[in-house]
Formats: C-alpha cells, structure tokens, sequence
C-alpha cells in the first residue's frame, strides 16, 4: 500500500511513522513534511502545500496512491476530501459540508443546541458594541472564540472584563485574527476535568480511540496564553466506562447521527473536546474534524494496530471490520516550543536529538532539513514522547528525553500529566 499524509506537523510525523511500521505499507508520501519524516525510512516529503489541491491531487494520481489521510484542518475546511473523491481517489476525512464543524464555531454551537448535544450557554456576535455590552452581564471567567480557524490560537479564557473586552476588540476591530475573527462566540466558562475524545467515523460506524488529555495553556499549572497544546497523555484514567458510554450515548452517537439526517455525512476523525463535570456528565468544549495534536503523539505511540489500515476500512464504510488494539502501558508527550511562542520567536536555531528507543520517540513539527541539519522552524517544534507502565512512569521517560535534547532556544512545561499523577506518588 501507498500511503499519502497531507500536513507538517508532529500529528502527521506520527501518523506516517505509524503507518510505515508496518509491513504492508511500502512507502509513506508526507506534503509537505518536516525534518522528522525527512530522517524516516519509508517517508518521502514532497515540497506540495496542504491547501495546494490540485497538486496533491495530481501526485495522488501519478503516484497510484491507495491511501490519503488528511491531517491539518484547513485544506478539510476547504474541501480537499470533496476534490479527492470526484478524482476517484481514496481518502479519509470529512467532506467540506461536515467540515464545518470545526470551520466555524457558530455552526458547531448551532448544531448542539438544536440538537440538544450538551454545550456551554453561548452567544454569536459580529459587531464590537453588543458584544461588550453582553459580557457585563455575565460571569467571570468567560470565554471568547473566533468563529473561523485561528491555528489553536482563537480562543481568549478572560479572567476580567477588561481582558474580555481586549479580546472582543482584538478580534472585532483590530482584525488580530484576520477574517477568522470577523465573528465570535462568547461562551460560559465550564469548570471540571478536561478529556479529548477521538472516534474514527465512517458512513454507519463509529469507533473510539484511546482517552488522551492535553495541556493548552503554556505555562506550568494551566497558566499563561493558550496555546496549540503543550503537552498530552493516554489514557485519561480517570474517565471510567460509564462516563465514556454516557458521551458515546449522549455526544458521539447524536453529533454523528443529526449530521447524517442534516445531509452532512460525517466520515473521518471526530475529535471532541469535552469538559467532565464532578457528576461524571460531559459537554463539548469544541468539535475539530481530524486527530489533534499533541494528542496523536502519545496515542500514536500506544496503537498497536495499522493505522493505514484503519482509515482504508474507514474510507470504504467497513469500519465495523476493525479490530483495534492498544498498548496497555500510558503514553506522555512533551512540547518543546520556540521560546516566546504563542507571541513572536526565532526561526533557525539548531537542534540537536538523540536516538530513539523502543519506548522513546521524538516527534517534529516545526522543523527543517538544511545541509543534514535540524533546524527549528515554528513556533511548537518538537514532541518527547514516552511509554511508562503508568502516566507517572511516562511522564518520568519522557523529561528523560527532553534532557537529552540540544536546544538553546526552546520553552516547555515541566509539569505535563500532573492532574493524572497524585500528590504523594511524585518523587
């Protein structure tokens, strides 16, 4: 099988990584790619750009690929999937229509509440002064989204309103998200334990993937500016069955089900950013339409089974074939950012890696190849990821590796898993 990855990130790294492990891949193309898929046997980058369609499509094409799986959200925002398919071309992902999910926050938060898909209370604005006007009345914190894409950035958790109002401003009238931010939702700020809840969807099937939690805030305890993620692990222990089946029951099924009847047929990674509340309920936080990152780092390293094998049944409805298999051992990955980032950073700083292991991998994202040099070329630019009998295990494993890494220039928390590890079990 030939395999396609569209994206450049640590999510698509360890996609291809995953793929090519097995035998019944023989080569894994990765558009555009990084450094990572670059130093990788089986991975070949080619120099084509995510949302450069025609292109990929020619390749697809050329290249006889069997398999293309999507990774980033915007060339599934704008239809890639749709494109692919009217090739005869096999890829898995959700059409444009089922995009908007992710695409626009103000159709998702449409969608749960026609639907009664539990959501926090939320309000949709366009204009500055109504917006504000809104938020004296309500309580603090709150939280403030742009309506479009904004690569992980677009959401504002305002602790005052003189910080909900900067945000209201910076999105509405300062265009700082550019046409992202032409709208927003304002939203009620939801209190419990975070959980990010992926399914791999076809036609009439849905199949979970392991529980994984990510770490969105830059700093270490949840503080600082949001972030694309810091940090995640699998699996979430504390998520027990009956919590999964009531949001398989009460989220997954219904998103799924009202997408099918509304002509949007969901076919793809269904990523669910839910918050648990201390009754075990959950409610969507936001929907993204592919596996997010770093989530797929450390579940990526736990899936013991094909994952190019998975999308293929996926992508031909025969999901229902799948047998899915799981390392039992807890996965952690460390974000290694460019210092300054979510804010302004330097590029091209050289970095140093060690070798992997059979417990140990380093994901890319924001790097590339010079003269067989890794060179820093993002803002988040590496994942250490580990496997440990428990999180705190994985956690141990994987700050061993960060230490190992030479970067002068790179930020990351020291404390990613610790709402998974209890006080009187650290060292």
């Amino acid at each position: 099988m030939k395999v396609l990855i569209i994206g450049s990130g640590g999510r698509e790294h360890a996609m291809a990584w995953q793929c090519a492990k097995f035998d019944s891949v023989e080569k894994v193309f990765v558009a555009p790619g990084n450094a990572g898929t670059a130093l990788e046997k089986k991975l070949i980058n080619i120099d084509i750009g995510v949302e450069a369609i025609d292109e990929l499509v020619e390749f697809a094409k050329n290249k006889k690929i069997d398999l293309t799986i999507v990774g980033p959200e915007a060339p599934l925002v704008i239809g890639i999937v749709d494109y692919f398919q009217a090739n005869g071309l096999t890829i898995f992902g959700p059409t444009k229509a089922a995009s908007q999910l992710e695409g626009s926050k103000s159709f998702c938060k449409d969608f749960l509440s026609r639907n009664k898909i539990p959501t926090a209370t939320y309000k949709i604005f366009d204009k500055s002064a109504p917006a504000i006007e809104y938020i004296k009345n309500q309580s603090l914190p709150i939280v403030i989204k742009t309506d479009g894409l904004a690569a992980g950035k677009g959401v504002i958790i305002a602790n005052t309103q003189k910080q909900a109002i900067k945000a209201i401003n910076d999105m509405l009238e300062e265009n700082y998200f550019g046409v992202a931010g032409n709208k927003i939702v304002i939203e009620e700020f939801l209190v419990g334990e975070e959980l990010s809840f992926i399914a791999m969807v076809d036609e009439n099937n849905v199949l979970p993937m392991a529980t994984s939690q990510d770490h969105k805030a830059r700093d270490n305890n949840d503080k600082g500016p949001n972030t694309g993620g810091m940090g995640a692990y699998s699996p979430v222990t504390s998520v027990n069955n009956e919590i999964l089946q009531n949001i398989m029951n009460t989220i997954i099924y219904p998103t799924v089900d009202k997408m099918k009847e509304q002509g949007m047929t969901y076919t793809g990674f269904l990523y669910a950013g839910l918050m648990i509340n201390n009754k075990g309920k959950a409610k969507v936080l936001e929907y993204n339409c592919r596996l997010g990152d770093p989530e797929t780092q450390p579940i990526l390293l736990r899936l013991k089974s094909n994952l190019a094998n998975l999308c293929l049944l996926a992508a031909n409805n025969k999901l229902n074939d799948a047998n899915i298999k799981w390392d039992d051992r807890a996965a952690l990955g460390v974000v290694l950012a460019a210092d300054g980032y979510p804010g302004d950073y330097k590029k091209d700083q050289q970095i140093t890696l060690p070798d992997d292991t059979e417990n140990t991998k380093i994901f890319h994202a924001g790097t590339k190849l010079v003269n067989n040099k890794i060179l820093s070329n993002g803002g988040r630019v590496l994942c250490a990821t580990a496997l440990g009998k428990d999180v705190k295990s994985a956690k141990d494993n994987a700050y061993k590796l960060v230490n190992k890494i030479d970067w002068q220039g790179c930020y990351y928390r020291d404390d990613i898993g610790f709402k998974a590890i209890k006080p009187n079990t650290e060292d």
